[in-house]
């Protein structure tokens, strides 16, 4: 009878040391995650970016390359609008890259350790580091964080639902919403390789301008023949914002659009064709590069540009908040009046 049991209690045992090893806690998944980041020497992977801040969804493929410490490469293409740019970091600073346009712009900046990076395997770990109150599940297949964002945006973006492969800690999905819970960026990761090989070149900005331009016409990437182009105007404007005057310039270089809001908060939005350079050049900006999702745009702390299907925008104001021209910029892609 008492061997009987022991080994009762025996088997009891095993089965409640079983049921803990295949359960895990948010905090050790959490270490876990950050032992990899730790323990990682590169990674690189590819990604689809579905954009729902536009009136269509904008669907971009995202190509990513980390080496410790500090490069990066983040090559952002849309290939039914043939817009195509590069976040390149290295021992020289960051820059963005447009191949189109032969055009290389730097940056003195800390991107990306400045704000959240969707894409970027570390910056999501970080995230879940730096939330306490993040939420943790478990699937079958993999876990799930919800935690704050760090975006200078956050209060437009405020959260962000993590994916975690359970079997090689990979990532699987992002999505970041706003404050309804309605995903405005959904990235997902076809793939994703640690410890990835690269070329000695592979983060010099001559070397990604070269292969980027493979298969691009030599010059003219920019239609500069016709003097017309569709004017873009914003979707989405602060409550009470609305068009006041719309004014087109001529300049030797073609033709110069200049839109005022007027309201609580008045701002102008300008915007001409973009000039392909003959020679390649590289500009410093001032100001920090930020993702607006169909490219990255130059963020001062009253204006905002950035270039978009051949055309150079600016978004200057005194009253909007770096959150609001950032919103505002991003439904700039939405409705083409001529």
């Amino acid at each position: 009878m008492r061997k009987a049991w022991l080994l009762l209690m025996v088997g009891i045992v095993s089965i409640l040391v079983l049921a803990g090893c295949g359960t895990k806690s948010k905090e050790d998944v959490t270490q876990a995650l950050g032992k990899k980041v730790e323990q990682m020497k590169s990674y690189e992977s590819n990604a689809k970016m579905t954009l729902q801040t536009g009136a269509e969804p904008q669907v971009y493929e995202v190509q990513i390359g980390h080496k410790k410490p500090g490069y990066y490469r983040v090559n952002l293409k849309n290939a039914q609008k043939d817009q195509s740019q590069i976040i390149l970091r290295n021992d020289e600073g960051v820059f963005v890259l447009t191949p189109a346009l032969n055009k290389s712009f730097r940056f003195h900046s800390e991107w990306p350790q400045n704000s959240s990076q969707a894409y970027l395997f570390e910056s999501l770990v970080n995230d879940i580091k730096n939330d306490p109150e993040a939420t943790f599940t478990a699937t079958e297949e993999n876990y799930v964080f919800v935690t704050k964002t760090n975006y200078q945006n956050n209060k437009l973006l405020p959260t962000q639902e993590i994916t975690i492969n359970k079997s090689d800690m990979t990532p699987v999905s992002v999505k970041v919403m706003d404050p309804d819970k309605k995903p405005l960026v959904l990235v997902e990761f076809s793939d994703f390789k640690f410890d990835a090989s690269f070329d000695e070149d592979a983060f010099d900005v001559k070397k990604n301008m070269a292969g980027a331009q493979v298969g691009l016409p030599t010059s003219g990437q920019v239609n500069e023949e016709s003097a017309e182009f569709n004017v873009l105007m914003p979707t989405d404007v602060p409550a009470g914002s609305e068009v006041k005057e719309q004014t087109q310039i001529t300049t030797d270089d073609g033709n110069r659009v200049v839109t005022t809001f007027t309201g609580d908060k008045t701002f102008t939005l300008v915007q001409e064709k973009a000039r392909y350079s003959e020679v390649s050049t590289s500009t410093f900006v001032s100001g920090e590069p930020v993702d607006l999702g169909f490219t990255v745009g130059a963020l001062t702390e009253n204006t905002l540009t950035w270039n978009y299907q051949g055309m150079d925008f600016t978004l200057a104001s005194q009253d909007l908040s770096q959150e609001e021209l950032m919103m505002v910029a991003r439904s700039v892609q939405g409705a083409a009046v001529k």
